[in-house]
């Protein structure tokens, strides 16, 4: 599972309740937490304020999905969680804990490796180099801004917000359903 957040601006239409600034990236809007299998396509979605941080976005977006990892037996590999440098896995297990004692026992969090520069030289490259891992839920995020309804925040509610992102996706596997 790879997880992510992306900073989304606010058009006018939007309430206050679902307004806030993102000051990583300079975005009065909202967030949207997307946590995404290896393939891309998505196993939770989550909107919240743009100033909620990485973490408690994520805290949010687990813990409204705890079922799922209630129902994993014990006895299969841990799932890992893929997370970019954004984000703090210790902060992360002890709030979890405290929501399902057990869900370290079915999960694991692993920072995503970020290129030295000794690596980036080898590779004869500067700055920005993308990590194959990682690019599988930015590929993601570029699907959603095929929705031209997700370009930016439309909506008034944080619920509406995460329907439409569930509908983009929806819509994403018909498409491919249909191909098939």
């Amino acid at each position: 599972m790879i997880i992510d957040s992306q900073a989304v601006k606010n058009t006018c239409n939007a309430s206050t309740e679902s307004k806030g600034f993102c000051n990583y990236k300079c975005t009065n809007g909202i967030k949207r937490h997307l946590a995404v299998d290896t393939l891309g396509l998505p196993f939770f979605t989550h909107c919240t304020k743009a100033s909620v941080s990485d973490d408690r976005g994520l805290i949010e977006l687990l813990s409204q999905n705890l079922n799922y990892f209630r129902a994993k037996p014990v006895n299969i590999p841990k799932i890992t969680i893929l997370l970019d440098q954004g984000y703090h896995p210790e902060k992360i297990k002890t709030a979890l804990q405290t929501l399902y004692p057990q869900i370290m026992t079915k999960i694991r969090f692993q920072l995503a490796p970020k290129p030295t520069g000794a690596e980036k030289a080898a590779l004869d490259k500067t700055g920005f180099v993308p990590i194959a891992t990682r690019w599988v839920i930015e590929r993601s995020n570029a699907w959603m801004e095929r929705c031209k309804s997700l370009v930016k925040n439309f909506e008034r509610t944080l619920t509406h917000a995460t329907a439409k992102l569930n509908l983009c996706f929806i819509r994403l596997m018909l498409k491919r359903l249909a191909q098939a």
